[in-house]
């Protein structure tokens, strides 16, 4: 086994984003809503070490929730 395969590689989803007032973040607590920008159907960002690798879509496996990745994203040199 290739010493590079033994490494992890920390996996994120970023499920939309949102703009409030900070004076609005302030003021919620427990059980508060955030809408965000992205639709029931929409593909999210898959992240691996915080960089984007790939587009995704959220699907319920079981009692957990996963990913389904759709589209392969291109690397951009450094």
């Amino acid at each position: 086994m290739n010493t590079i395969d033994t490494l992890d590689v920390e996996i994120s989803v970023v499920l939309g984003s949102a703009v409030m007032p900070i004076h609005q973040l302030l003021r919620m607590g427990r059980g508060a809503v955030i809408e965000l920008d992205t639709g029931q159907d929409d593909q999210v960002l898959l992240l691996a070490n915080n960089i984007p690798v790939a587009m995704a879509e959220v699907v319920v496996n079981g009692d957990k929730i996963a990913v389904e990745i759709k589209e392969i994203l291109k690397r951009v040199a450094a």
